[in-house]
């Protein structure tokens, strides 16, 4: 009995247009239609094709486990790359690391200098502001009572300001 394009996909389990591309390029002599003017598929026509599909479905196996290898063998190439790059980038992160406390023992050693430097600068002005008012009040060294030299540590200090070396 003939069967329809739909019935013998359904039993082939394939799509429609497969049956129809094999359908479409059987001789003439073995395409009909029914009735109503249906391509119907005669059981020679039935046999060319079921013959068609079997051997395109051991070809797409073929293809399959074909694919299947070279899929497993990119997958395991990409899993390496993966790695390499995962290890270049902790060693990147590490020098990195290196470079961070590199720069901050280099930050903290500069701030103790720049804090040495400024107190160093506020003793040299309370010093130069001392030797200044020192220069401008000579009676500084004096007794207010007797008007005699005062004894202290300025004892030995001379008495000349640096403008009297001109």
């Amino acid at each position: 009995m003939p069967k329809t394009i739909r019935e013998l996909a359904d039993e082939l389990k394939v799509s429609k247009q497969t049956i129809q591309y094999h359908y479409q390029r059987l001789p003439t002599k073995n395409q009909q239609k029914d009735s109503q003017g249906k391509n119907v598929i005669s059981l020679t026509a039935e046999k060319l094709i079921r013959g068609k599909v079997a051997k395109n479905q051991q070809t797409g196996s073929k293809k399959a486990t074909n694919n299947s290898k070279e899929n497993s063998e990119i997958i395991v190439t990409l899993r390496r790359e993966i790695e390499d790059l995962k290890s270049q980038r902790d060693k990147q992160l590490a020098t990195k690391d290196q470079q961070i406390s590199s720069k901050d023992r280099q930050i903290e050693h500069l701030t103790k200098l720049i804090d040495q430097q400024q107190q160093l600068q506020l003793a040299t002005v309370a010093e130069s502001k001392k030797l200044s008012s020192l220069c401008e009040n000579p009676n500084a060294f004096k007794n207010p009572q007797d008007g005699q030299p005062k004894e202290d540590i300025h004892k030995n200090k001379s008495r000349k300001c640096w403008w009297h070396f001109w």
